[in-house]
């Protein structure tokens, strides 16, 4: 096919491509078809592009494999994906996260309690966390091992300061009329803590474990190129990619974007129904 050809067809593609997505695009965002079908139709049109234009200029498969070059490599490794998805999400990314918000919740709570921890840990958990992933993922390799128990902690240390930091905003969101109205009825600070200021940083809360969630598949993955044992989404990439299987490499890739994706779409879906009083909310469910 002519270069002529080829441009032609391109700019044909790319239009309808356009009409297409902002067409759907246009049905009511409250209509599920709206919601989900535009961005999976604009998924599957850059998958499209994506592998015509690696067959029409013969891009290397080291340079970029086509979509389906990694898909095949996706089923032929399926198996020892599933394994690496198994200690790098559900272990390392998981715990991690879980252990880190955690942490930083209750961090965040006993700092609003006591004007004390605030000026003595508040600075040293922003110091922690100033620290760069490079220098804390061998220390967390030598202190707790190879297996995902160093990469979990690594984790931890990333997750921990937005939580804590986004615990405090919304802990100091509800407004002092409510507060004094909490105390006319004779409530304690636990008790208004439980009944009014939790409730109130739950919009906070959930931003954080948003955000926490790609933090924690990040570093659970960059942490396992400083040592891991013959398994995870980290080990995968840096092992293949040094004996060039692109194919599996971006196999791999795929994994660790899917399940990312997944999990901040669990965490949008909980807090649509955990914070749907919130005005952010309304017209979302």
């Amino acid at each position: 096919m002519s270069t002529a050809a080829l441009v032609t067809a391109f700019a044909l593609s790319l239009l309808v491509a356009v009409l297409s997505v902002r067409r759907l695009a246009a049905v009511d965002e409250r209509n599920a078809i709206g919601r989900l079908g535009t961005p999976l139709l604009f998924g599957a049109w850059v998958l499209a592009f994506w592998e015509a234009l690696t067959w029409a200029f013969d891009v290397p498969r080291v340079l970029l494999p086509a979509p389906s070059l990694i898909a095949q490599s996706l089923a032929n490794g399926s198996g020892v994906l599933a394994g690496d998805f198994v200690q790098t999400v559900l272990h390392s990314a998981l715990i991690g996260l879980v252990a880190g918000c955690a942490l930083g919740f209750a961090t965040g709570v006993l700092i609003d309690r006591s004007p004390f921890l605030q000026r003595g840990l508040l600075p040293l958990a922003a110091l922690a966390s100033s620290v760069p992933l490079v220098g804390i993922a061998p220390i967390m390799v030598m202190w707790f091992g190879f297996d995902w128990h160093s990469k979990a902690a690594v984790v931890v240390l990333m997750t921990f300061f937005p939580m804590l930091v986004n615990t405090l905003a919304g802990l100091a969101e509800s407004g002092a009329m409510e507060r004094d109205l909490m105390r006319s009825y004779g409530a304690g600070y636990w008790r208004t803590l439980v009944a009014l200021r939790i409730p109130v940083a739950l919009p906070f809360v959930f931003n954080a474990l948003k955000v926490n969630s790609t933090l924690a598949m990040i570093g659970a993955i960059v942490a396992e190129f400083f040592g891991s044992p013959v398994a995870g989404l980290g080990f995968r990439i840096s092992t293949e990619a040094a004996r060039l299987n692109m194919g599996l490499v971006w196999a791999a890739i795929v994994v660790a974007a899917v399940a990312g994706s997944l999990l901040y779409g669990l965490l949008g879906w909980v807090e649509r129904r955990a914070t749907f009083w919130h005005p952010s909310m309304r017209g979302s469910r």
